[in-house]
């Protein structure tokens, strides 16, 4: 049977089986009769459930988009299915698929032997618990939060309710992938002096001479062009694009994607470039406690700037601009994750110290042997 006899109601089933938004749009390219369909009312809700078999866990999407100060982050939030809703999926969803391909390298760091890619019951969970992160993230790191609040009872409270949300299987998935992240921060954006001058020798063996550690950490005044919000349009910043029709919106993202993934590989080269203009000396964010303490500030960035600064912020000085753009409040106030996930653990009557051992012997967490 041709599959222009199926009546509507079948064809719109076939719509809603495609796993992908790509699928859903090629799908609706393929003639007059398919595009007519898919141009009617149902598109948005089409294109929503491609989105959650290629992005999902949806809920957890939305409690991201949703979030905002007037009401806690615990609270479960819907939202009404629209163009706009659908692009700020995408741009959040594509950020979890990034992640999917950098965890194995992270996780399984020193052990190639059981590197391996994720399967599709992982990979969902790192999405979640990227999104997850993402929420604790938004919530709870801005300038509501300084670094005098964080002990008070009341904040403490506020933030081990959304991890109440969570059982303890899905808390170490979230701090599995919270760990990925560090490791991304300290080894790749802010990288320790003993790491430059270590990266530095190996590439480059016959250069003898010292390298200049600056001793000071301080921030640049100067703003710069790298804002906060320019490069995701998430919800609550401008986004060049917002006009644009979803079709090519999303095909832009593929774009980008793909250019980011080029750019990475550079970007550590650069840091380590030694000449006239350029002490590799100059990149190092300090020695054991002053790198732990950057190392703690660089956390509550969320898993997107993250990203971004790994793939678009090759040297210090860049990475030291865009915290600036964020506030006098981002500086000397790290983040709060894991002493709310050991005082949940310890309302729970669970032994922290157990899980993070699960985690790393891969008995819970994202790629847990079960």
């Amino acid at each position: 049977m041709n599959l222009l006899d199926l009546p509507t109601e079948l064809l719109l089933q076939v719509f809603r089986s495609c796993n992908s938004i790509s699928d859903a749009l090629h799908l609706a390219a393929t003639n007059r009769r398919l595009r007519r369909i898919f141009a009617s009312s149902s598109k948005v809700s089409i294109l929503m459930d491609a989105a959650d078999s290629e992005f999902g866990p949806m809920s957890d999407i939305i409690q991201i988009i949703t979030q905002n100060a007037s009401q806690p982050a615990h609270l479960i939030r819907g939202a009404s299915l629209s163009d706009a809703l659908l692009k700020q999926v995408v741009q959040i969803g594509r950020v979890a698929q990034k992640w999917e391909s950098i965890y194995p390298l992270k996780k399984w760091k020193s052990d190639y032997e059981n590197r391996r890619l994720l399967t599709d019951d992982e990979r969902f969970r790192l999405r979640r618990a990227i999104y997850r992160l993402w929420l604790y993230d938004r919530a709870f790191y801005s300038s509501h939060y300084d670094r005098f609040s964080r002990r008070l009872l009341s904040i403490v409270t506020e933030r081990a309710q959304l991890l109440h949300n969570w059982s303890t299987p899905e808390l170490a998935e979230i701090e599995d992938v919270r760990m990925v992240i560090q490791d991304v921060v300290q080894n790749h954006i802010c990288p320790s002096n003993g790491s430059i001058q270590r990266k530095f020798h190996k590439r480059y063996p016959e250069n003898t001479n010292p390298l200049s550690f600056n001793i000071h950490l301080n921030y640049r005044p100067e703003r710069s062009n790298l804002s906060t919000g320019s490069y995701f349009g998430l919800p609550g910043n401008s986004c060049s694009n917002s006009d644009m029709p979803f079709h090519s919106h999303y095909q832009n993202d593929h774009a980008s994607s793909s250019l980011a993934k080029s750019s990475s590989s550079t970007t550590f080269a650069a840091k380590l470039r030694s000449d006239f203009f350029h002490d590799p000396g100059q990149e190092g964010w300090g020695d054991e406690i002053p790198h732990y303490y950057v190392v703690q500030d660089m956390l509550k960035l969320n898993p997107a700037q993250v990203l971004w600064l790994r793939d678009h912020a090759p040297l210090k000085e860049h990475v030291e601009s865009y915290v600036h753009s964020l506030g006098d409040w981002f500086k000397n106030n790290g983040e709060t994750f894991v002493d709310t996930l050991l005082w949940v653990m310890k309302e729970r009557g669970e032994d922290p110290e157990e899980l993070k051992i699960a985690i790393e012997e891969c008995e819970m967490g994202i790629a847990a042997l079960v």
